[in-house]
């Protein structure tokens, strides 16, 4: 259980990198100086790895016997950034 928890932190930790690096810097390069080639890059690997966050919040929230809404704001928190960060903080 504790490897799979650390895992799910892992993976939150990289979502959450990947989601900011999304916004904060392919984001502008692809609409402000018309490079696209990060978003393709990083947006590929953050689809990835939300999908990921998503099936481990689930696999962790039965483990950990989380309510419907904990789970619900884990899952909510995966599309705010830096979401993923406050769920490790407090529900991990």
């Amino acid at each position: 259980m504790k490897k799979t928890i650390k895992v799910f932190k892992i993976i939150s930790t990289l979502e959450a990198v990947s989601f900011l690096i999304l916004l904060g810097i392919a984001m502008p390069l692809k609409y402000i100086w018309e490079l696209p080639q990060l978003v393709q890059v990083v947006g590929m690997a953050h689809g990835v790895l939300f999908l990921l966050y998503i099936a481990f919040a689930v696999y962790v929230s039965q483990l950990l016997n989380w309510s419907v809404k904990k789970l619900f704001i884990a899952v909510l928190c995966s599309v705010v950034p830096f979401g993923p960060f406050y769920v490790e903080r407090n529900y991990l």
